[in-house]
C-alpha cells in the first residue's frame, strides 16, 4: 500500500516483493534451521597443559638467555622457580651443544629438554616438589 492507503505502482510492489524474499520475510511454513558446525572443528577450543605451557616457556626463555648470555629474574620472566632451574639445566646444556654442533642443534635440544623436564614436572599434575616450586 501506498502512503495514502492505496496499492503501491506496479515496479514498487514488485521492488516490495524481492526485498521481503531477500530479507526473508515472506516464507511460507518452512522452518529455518541453526546452522550447523562443520564435522571438522572441535566443539570448544582445548585448554594447554601445565606441562606444554612450561616447555613453551622455559624453551622460549631458554633461547632468550642462550642468546643474550644474560640470566634475568625468574619472576619477571613469569617462571616459578622450579621452571627457572629447569631453565637454567637447559641453557648449560644448549651452551655446550651450540659450541659443538650449532645453533640449530642447540635450539633442538632446548625443545627436548624442556619437554621431558617439564612433563617430569607436572608428571601428577601439579608441580612435584613442593607448592613453592
Amino acid at each position: 500500500m501506498g502512503r495514502r492507503g492505496g496499492t503501491l505502482p506496479g515496479g514498487a510492489a514488485a521492488l516490495a516483493l524481492g526485498l521481503a524474499l531477500l530479507t526473508g520475510c515472506a516464507t511460507t511454513g518452512t522452518a529455518t534451521r541453526p546452522p550447523t558446525r562443520p564435522a571438522a572443528l572441535p566443539a570448544s577450543p582445548s585448554a594447554t597443559s601445565d606441562a606444554k605451557l612450561c616447555a613453551a616457556i622455559v624453551a622460549h626463555w631458554s633461547r632468550e638467555v642462550l642468546d643474550s648470555g644474560t640470566y634475568g629474574d625468574y619472576q619477571s620472566m613469569g617462571l616459578s622457580n622450579g621452571q627457572y632451574e629447569i631453565l637454567r639445566d637447559v641453557v648449560d646444556a644448549a651452551r655446550a651443544v651450540r659450541h659443538r654442533q650449532g645453533a640449530a642443534a642447540a635450539g633442538r635440544l632446548i625443545d627436548r629438554r624442556a619437554q621431558a623436564a617439564c612433563t617430569e614436572r607436572y608428571r601428577g599434575g601439579a608441580p612435584t616438589g613442593g607448592p613453592w616450586q
